[in-house]
């Protein structure tokens, strides 16, 4: 047993809820415990409790909840004997959070470095000024130009920068515990890289302990020195991450990870999914928890609630099965589905083709027009092309402000371009959607990121899904058609015809997400445009949507327009990629050749800082400067040139670059030769360790 005394520690730490004036379990008997410079990795699917223990190790719970055992100590004292004064104390100066949505936590009224003053002001009690303080911490987070952003207020800056402020605010009086609940799932893919190096930074800095609340398992990996798994308010396993990435052993945790998309997948893959949906906290199994959806559950393991055992080496599992998993001798995994495949050949080459695509917002004001002044623009798409093949996918990628929504926003007709031709199944493509044929609508549809957004609260899904077949059907339907067409419909996404009587309040994120793909197939689209379709959900049940995407391009022959900053996603669905940056595409072609060298150096630098789900796997990280320029004053020559890591000189700076013919399709927008690329790409993964 080490002598180090733990950051945080929790001894059989149980939290409830009251819910309709019932007390309900929410955490069931937690023990951990974090020491200086550990960041500890809490995952599992949303409803497993990751948040609420989170919370009680605050002891910042809601009013209607409670910790109805246990204790937990804070460098030895415990937090749960002391009062709301009390803990107002420690809030802020030993214990703080950085939360997931950094803008809603900070005041739009107040200036940046106001709002970072107050927090020390008022731990510190004092009221000396704090200026320097404050521009020094903003410094240390990686803000460029502090003084500036000082003055900012928070609308006025970037998502990554306002977690960087979120992060000053959390670490201006050196807190012993930096609570961090899923601070970087809105964030690009680079902007989480810099922003995960920063937590390792600052925490080691200041000889502290995280907590990492996440979903996002390649994430952990990267970040994390130990993982806990929870599944239903339990701990179901618990280890160095090394050991529980390298040897999974529990079935839940091994199915987490099986569920994870790699971007080496080839495209016919499909997922292990896990099926079924945690229990309520009202109807908790008597035995396991994790039973139910368990693929080698035995009676005992529906009878008996299994102990938390240590395997070896502080690695701890809930499981009656384990010996029989770590000997070898079962597999904790489900098996994967059949898939059916179709061998229909395609018509045509492509289904959709875009040239020469512009699209520009006008910020002019009143004032300005009557001043005389400059027009101003955004340039949002500037001279995009796109060619998507039947009966194949698209993924198009790219930070936030790239310019990928606005583009698939032109496609489906919800934003008009101001140039450009458009084609689909060979047929011109009307820039309004006024203009556009029934046919052509019926041939083009779209799933929104968000399924909230399009599902009407008051209307069932069989009443939304036949809404659509009436509207988009080409004859008279009769009432009976309808209804087996919806039925059909929610079978082809794998749900029971039960879900038709139900209302969206009633359906999980996941089946919410189905209804939406369900609605958009509903008069066989010959494209369809996925705008981040699985950024909100889970990874298990992310896979069972990425595997339904699948199987619907085989049965049904559709093309999809994938729009993600998750490349994993995009590198297992999509089987070609394109590149966009500030409003131009840098680089199209083939997954494969898109992932390896030679590429775009955006594409490189996007590339290397996906999370990977193998915390040994130690590579070149590429890290970009500052955030992506603004569309109103794109930099000229290459656009890319201000935070490219292969920067040449004057040429990137005054002359927009070449397109690079790299063999297959596979083009680069770069003035670097692609024999050159190639040497330098190649020659530094090499020389990786």
């Amino acid at each position: 047993m080490s002598d180090i005394q733990p950051v945080i520690a929790a001894h059989n730490l149980s939290v409830d809820y009251r819910l309709n004036k019932v007390w309900l379990n929410a955490v069931r008997d937690i023990t951990l415990h974090i020491n200086p410079l550990q960041i500890h990795g809490l995952v599992g699917e949303s409803g497993s409790g990751k948040s609420t223990l989170a919370l009680a190790l605050m002891n910042y719970l809601a009013a209607n909840g409670r910790i109805s055992s246990g204790e937990v100590l804070l460098e030895g004292d415990d937090l749960t004997q002391k009062s709301v004064n009390e803990m107002r104390q420690i809030w802020g100066s030993k214990i703080s959070l950085v939360p997931q949505d950094a803008l809603s936590s900070l005041n739009p009224s107040y200036t940046i470095g106001n709002q970072i003053a107050e927090v020390f002001q008022h731990h510190a009690k004092t009221r000396i000024n704090t200026r320097q303080l404050v521009i020094d911490m903003l410094r240390r987070v990686g803000i460029a130009d502090p003084e500036v952003v000082a003055q900012r207020y928070p609308h006025q800056l970037s998502g990554g920068m306002q977690q960087r402020v979120t992060i000053a605010m959390a670490l201006i009086t050196q807190p012993r515990l930096l609570v961090l609940d899923e601070p970087t799932t809105a964030l690009d893919v680079t902007t989480q890289a810099v922003i995960l190096d920063l937590f390792r930074d600052l925490i080691r800095d200041h000889n502290a302990a995280g907590l990492y609340v996440s979903h996002d398992l390649g994430v952990v990996a990267q970040l994390c020195d130990d993982v806990t798994v929870m599944y239903a308010g339990e701990i179901m396993e618990s280890a160095s991450v090394e050991t529980l990435f390298k040897r999974p052993t529990h079935p839940y945790t091994a199915g987490l990870l099986a569920s994870l998309p790699k971007p080496t997948q080839d495209t016919e893959t499909r997922l292990p999914t896990m099926p079924g949906v945690q229990p309520s906290l009202a109807d908790r199994p008597a035995g396991c928890v994790f039973a139910p959806r368990c693929p080698i559950a035995l009676q005992l393991c529906a009878d008996q609630k299994p102990a938390l055992e240590i395997m070896r080496d502080g690695h701890t599992i809930r499981c009656h099965r384990w010996r029989e998993i770590d000997a070898g001798e079962i597999s904790p995994l489900h098996d994967i589905d059949e898939k059916i495949t179709s061998e229909r050949p395609p018509d045509i080459d492509y289904i959709m083709t875009a040239e020469g695509m512009h699209k520009y917002f006008d910020e002019n004001t009143l004032w300005d027009r009557i001043t005389r002044r400059k027009d101003r623009y955004v340039h949002a798409v500037d001279d995009a092309d796109l060619r998507i093949r039947a009966r194949s996918t698209l993924g198009l990628v790219g930070e936030s402000g790239s310019g990928k929504t606005t583009l698939a926003r032109i496609i489906v007709g919800l934003e008009t371009a101001d140039s450009g031709k458009m084609h689909l199944l060979e047929k011109s493509l009307a820039n309004h959607l006024s203009a556009r044929s029934r046919d052509l609508l019926r041939e083009l549809q779209m799933v929104f990121q968000n399924p909230n957004d399009t599902l009407n609260p008051y209307h069932t899904v069989g009443q939304a899904l036949a809404r659509t077949i009436r509207r988009l059907s080409d004859k008279p339907i009769s009432k009976q058609q309808v209804q087996e067409r919806v039925i059909d419909l929610l079978k082809s996404v794998r749900l029971s015809a039960d879900y038709a009587d139900r209302y969206p309040e009633e359906l999980s994120g996941g089946e919410k997400q189905r209804v939406a793909i369900a609605r958009a197939f509903a008069a066989n689209p010959a494209l369809v445009v996925a705008d981040e379709p699985t950024s909100a959900l889970d990874v298990s049940v992310q896979a069972v949507i990425l595997n339904l995407l699948k199987d619907l391009r085989a049965q049904e022959g559709a093309s999809y327009l994938l729009i993600s900053h998750d490349l994993a996603a995009v590198a297992y669905l999509a089987d070609w990629i394109a590149v966009m940056y500030l409003g131009q595409i840098v680089e199209v072609g083939d997954t494969e050749d898109v992932y390896d060298a030679p590429s775009h150096p955006y594409t490189e630098a996007l590339v290397s800082a996906i999370p990977e789900p193998d915390p040994t796997l130690k590579r070149k990280q590429i890290r970009l400067d500052g955030d992506i320029p603004s569309a109103r004053n794109i930099p000229p020559g290459c656009r890319f040139h201000t935070r490219c890591p292969r920067y040449l000189g004057d040429i990137c700076k005054t002359k927009a670059p070449p397109w690079r013919d790299a063999g297959d399709g596979h083009l680069i927008r770069c003035h670097i030769e692609i024999d050159e690329l190639i040497r330098l790409q190649s020659a530094e993964e090499a020389g990786t360790v």
